[in-house]
């Protein structure tokens, strides 16, 4: 009876999913709580003295802003804040960047030089950031030549074909080779990824056991270890291990080349 009752769970889970993938139930019914709100604004508005004439093809409804605190990603706003800063630490000459979030690399590349390298190449003129396209399973780089790398939120993509990459079971473990392939003597790579219960979500992403990352990087040192537990705080200076029993954790690993 319970194991029928997991798998009913499991189902109504999934398919919740399927259908988040085209529009968020959840979502759906909070912008349509919110009309009233919106509506009884809209005439207040015109009310006013001075307001201008509102044409209903003009209209544009924004409907779920109305909180009382700015909300935030916690795996994301972490960890561009965590790379940032130890970027800024050790101010390096250049760095590289594989697939993170543009403005993260777009924030760097105000004060060091920044390549950013994609699959999908960002067509973007902005001075100190030169985007060149790339698989994160053949960087255009030489061997142990490249003094600060950063790899944010995407090995756990690798090999599931959500960005039109090949598939491949092996594609988180061939991502963390190839980063460790790149990285100089003394230079260091920040990755992250999503930590907890091991698991494929496809075509989503993987979610990794934090304790098996540091074996997948066997030739650099773990110079540290932060992560986000799944309250979204930010855990600073642990261990892997305190994350392990997490849902939907997130690791952030700085390594190093002696």
């Amino acid at each position: 009876m319970a194991a029928h009752a997991s798998s009913a769970r499991a189902a109504v889970a999934a398919g919740y999913r399927y259908a988040e993938a085209v529009l968020s139930p959840l979502t759906a019914v909070a912008a349509l709580r919110a009309y009233p709100a919106f509506l009884r604004d809209r005439r207040r508005y015109r009310e006013l003295a001075g307001a201008d004439a509102l044409a209903l093809r003009d209209d544009w409804p924004v409907l779920l802003d109305r909180t009382t605190e700015t909300a935030f990603e916690p795996h994301y706003t972490f960890q561009d804040g965590w790379a940032a800063r130890l970027v800024a630490e050790h101010r390096p000459a250049h760095h590289v960047d594989v697939g993170s979030r543009v403005s993260y690399v777009v924030g760097l590349s105000a004060w060091v030089p920044v390549t950013f390298v994609d699959i999908r190449p960002l067509t973007i003129d902005l001075d100190g950031l030169d985007s060149i396209a790339g698989s994160l399973l053949a960087l255009p780089f030489e061997d142990a030549s490249l003094e600060s790398v950063s790899c944010l939120h995407v090995a756990e993509h690798v090999g599931l074909g959500r960005y039109g990459d090949p598939l491949d079971p092996e594609g988180t473990v061939k991502a963390a080779g190839e980063l460790q392939r790149v990285v100089a003597p003394g230079g260091r790579l920040l990755f992250s990824l999503p930590v907890g219960r091991p698991r494929t979500q496809f075509n989503a992403h993987r979610v990794h056991d934090p304790r098996a990352i540091p074996a997948l990087f066997d030739e650099l040192r773990l110079e540290r270890f932060d992560g986000v537990d799944d309250g979204g705080e930010l855990r600073r200076a642990i261990e892997p291990d305190e994350l392990a029993d997490c849902a939907w954790g997130c690791g952030l690993y700085a390594f190093v080349r002696d």
